[in-house]
C-alpha cells in the first residue's frame, strides 16, 4: 500500500488528530497518530451521563442516528490490480484463545463483541457506527473506521462523547458502556485524509452501568443540592389549580414538602399562521406594534418573486432547502400535490439516465402577524436516582475480544458483521439498524480505486449492507461455536457497481503491516476505571 511522506526536509502542519513524535521530516513521521477523548475519569463521567440518563426521556442512546459519512455518495469503485503485503503475514489471537487455534466455521452465531459507538459529530447531532471489541494488552480495546472517531472531510477532530456500547439494542446496553479515552489512527488518514488508512482502534475506560437505582421523589432544595442522577416531571393543570398550589405551598415551591412545585409562564402565541408543521419562526420578536414574525408556506414562482431585501414578505433562506427523501415519501407528495395540499417542488435525481434518488423542495416568506397571550401552567415533581453509576469492568473481560490479523493473502473469506440502516440509493430500506446483521464471502482478487475518496487500495467484498454498517469488522477464520475470529478489516465504503440503485459491494483498507504498527500501539495502552 502507497505510504504518502513528508516534503524532504520540509515541514507541515497536522490537520488532523495529533502525531505522537512528528519532528518535521518524512523519517520522523511515526504511522500512528492519536488524540484524547475523555481526558480523565470526572470527563468520563460526564460522558456517560450525557448518553444515559436517569430515565427513558433522557436516553440520548435511542435519539442517535447512523452516522453515513460520505457513503451516499460513493460513486462505482473502479478495480485495480492487486493488493501487495508490506511484510510476513500476522495474527494476534482473539480474548481466551491464545494458546487454541480456531475451530471450522459451521452455522453463523452474533459475536459478543459487535456494538455501536456513538458520538456527537461536527454539525451537534447524535450519531452512531458499528464496531468490535479487539484483543488488547488491558482488554480496553475498539476498533472501527478511521471515519467514525475523526471527520476528515471536515477537520473535525475526534468526536465529541464517543462511547462503546456493545451488544446495544433499542437504548438498552447490556454489558456496560464503554467511555472512549484514546483514538489512534495512522498518520496518513488523520493528516493527508488517505482513506486507504480509514481504521482507528480506541482504548475506552472500564465500563458503566446507569440506570436501575430507584427514583425518590424528594423537595426542591434536596434536587437542587443533589450532585448525581436526578430528573424533573412536569404535568399540566389549569389556572385555578395552579393559584390553589401557590396558596398551599407558595410561588417559590415545596421547599419543605415533597408536593409538586406550582409553574407558571406567559407566552406569545401567532393568532393566525399560515404555516405548517415545520415551519420554524424567526429570531426575533422585537416591536412591530406587538406583531411577530413567522414563516408561510408558498409555492416556487411566489417565492421567486418575492424580494429578498425587506422585512415584510421577503424569503425565508434557510427553510428552502432540498432534501433527500424515500421513494414512498415521494409517491405520497405526488398525490399530495395534486390535490393542492403540497406547495414545494419534487425532482428525481438521475444519473447516467438512471433514477438514484428523490428530492423535495418547500418555499417560505416571511410574515408578520398579530400576536396573543397565552399563559402555561404547570407542576413539576422532582426525584433523585440512587445507585446510578456502577462500574462492570473491563470490555474484554465482559464480552471477549477478536483477533487480529495482517498481510493476509487475496481472497480471504471473511464474516462481516455491523448495523446496516440507511436506504439504498433507489430509496428501497432493507434494513433497519436496530439488530446487527452478518454477511459473508471471499475478498476480492483486486483492489478498489475511488480517486474521490482518495482511495487506491480497498479490498472489496459483495454485499447488500448499507450505511450504518460503518466501521463493522471483517473477520477471518470466524467460528461459530466460539463467536471469536481474527479481524482483517472494517467496513468503509460502499459501492453501487451495476448502478442499478442499490448497494452490491462493501470495502475495507487492506491491514498490512503499518495496520499492525498501529493496531500495536493502541493494544499496549491502558486506560483504567471512572472510578480510579
Amino acid at each position: 500500500m502507497k505510504r504518502i511522506l513528508l516534503p524532504a526536509g520540509g515541514a507541515i502542519l497536522a490537520t488532523g488528530l495529533l502525531a505522537a513524535g512528528l519532528a518535521g521530516t518524512a523519517n520522523a513521521a511515526p504511522d500512528w497518530a492519536y488524540d484524547t477523548m475523555a481526558k480523565d475519569a470526572p470527563s468520563a463521567l460526564a460522558v456517560a451521563k450525557f448518553w444515559l440518563g436517569a430515565n427513558e426521556h433522557t436516553n440520548n442512546l435511542a435519539k442517535a442516528t447512523p452516522y453515513t459519512w460520505e457513503t451516499k455518495a460513493t460513486a462505482k469503485l473502479n478495480a485495480s490490480g492487486g493488493y501487495t503485503p508490506d511484510g510476513k503475514p500476522g495474527v494476534v489471537a482473539p480474548i481466551g484463545e491464545e494458546k487454541k487455534t480456531a475451530a471450522k466455521v459451521k452455522n453463523i452465531n452474533l459475536p459478543k463483541t459487535i456494538g455501536k459507538v456513538f458520538f456527537v459529530d461536527s454539525e451537534g447531532d447524535l450519531k452512531w457506527c458499528s464496531a468490535t471489541s479487539i484483543q488488547g494488552k488491558y482488554r480496553n480495546l475498539v476498533a472501527t473506521a478511521g471515519h467514525c472517531v475523526y471527520d476528515d472531510s471536515k477537520n473535525a477532530s475526534v468526536m465529541d462523547n464517543w462511547v462503546f456500547v456493545p451488544g446495544y439494542y433499542q437504548g438498552k446496553t447490556p454489558y456496560g458502556i464503554y467511555v472512549g479515552k484514546t483514538a489512534f489512527t495512522h498518520y496518513d488518514y488523520s493528516v493527508y485524509n488517505d482513506r486507504d488508512r480509514d481504521y482507528a482502534f480506541v482504548t475506552v475506560y472500564n465500563g458503566v452501568q446507569i440506570g436501575g437505582g430507584k427514583a425518590t421523589q424528594v423537595t426542591g432544595k434536596e434536587y437542587a443540592a443533589h450532585e448525581g442522577a436526578k430528573f424533573v416531571q412536569e404535568k399540566a393543570i389549569t389556572a385555578d389549580e395552579y393559584t390553589a398550589g401557590v396558596e398551599k405551598y407558595g410561588e417559590n415551591g415545596p421547599f419543605k414538602s415533597k408536593a409538586v412545585d406550582p409553574k407558571v409562564e406567559t407566552v406569545a402565541k401567532p393568532a393566525e399562521v399560515n404555516s405548517v408543521e415545520t415551519v420554524k419562526p424567526y429570531l426575533t420578536d422585537e416591536g412591530k406594534g406587538g406583531v411577530k414574525l413567522v414563516g408561510a408556506e408558498v409555492t416556487k414562482s411566489v417565492y421567486a418573486a418575492a424580494p429578498d431585501n425587506y422585512d415584510n414578505n421577503a424569503k425565508f433562506l434557510g427553510l428552502s432547502q432540498v432534501v433527500d427523501i424515500s421513494l414512498e415519501e415521494y409517491k405520497q407528495l405526488q398525490a399530495d400535490k395534486a390535490e393542492g395540499k403540497f406547495l414545494g417542488e419534487l425532482l428525481e435525481v438521475k444519473k447516467d439516465g438512471q433514477v438514484i434518488g428523490w428530492t423535495k423542495q418547500r418555499f417560505f416568506l416571511k410574515k408578520w402577524v398579530k400576536a396573543t397571550a397565552q399563559t402555561k401552567y404547570w407542576v413539576e415533581t422532582y426525584f433523585i436516582v440512587d445507585g446510578f453509576i456502577k462500574d462492570v469492568g473491563r470490555l474484554g473481560d465482559n464480552v471477549g475480544g477478536q483477533g487480529f490479523t495482517w498481510n493476509q493473502k487475496p481472497q480471504q473469506t471473511v464474516f462481516v458483521f455491523g448495523y446496516p440502516a440507511d436506504a439504498h440509493p433507489d430509496g428501497n430500506k432493507a434494513y433497519t439498524g436496530v439488530t446487527p446483521k452478518w454477511t459473508y464471502g471471499k475478498t476480492s482478487g483486486k483492489t478498489y480505486v475511488s480517486a474521490a475518496h482518495k482511495v487506491e487500495e480497498h479490498i472489496g467484498l459483495k454485499s447488500s449492507f448499507t450505511p450504518g454498517a460503518d466501521g463493522g469488522p471483517w473477520l477471518a477464520k470466524y467460528s461459530n461455536a466460539k463467536r471469536l475470529g481474527y479481524v482483517n478489516g472494517v467496513t468503509s465504503l460502499f459501492g453501487d457497481q451495476d448502478n442499478n440503485g442499490r448497494y452490491d459491494l462493501i470495502t475495507s483498507p487492506y491491514f498490512d503491516g503499518e495496520t499492525q504498527t498501529v493496531y500495536s500501539k493502541a493494544a499496549n495502552v491502558w486506560s483504567g476505571s471512572i472510578y480510579k
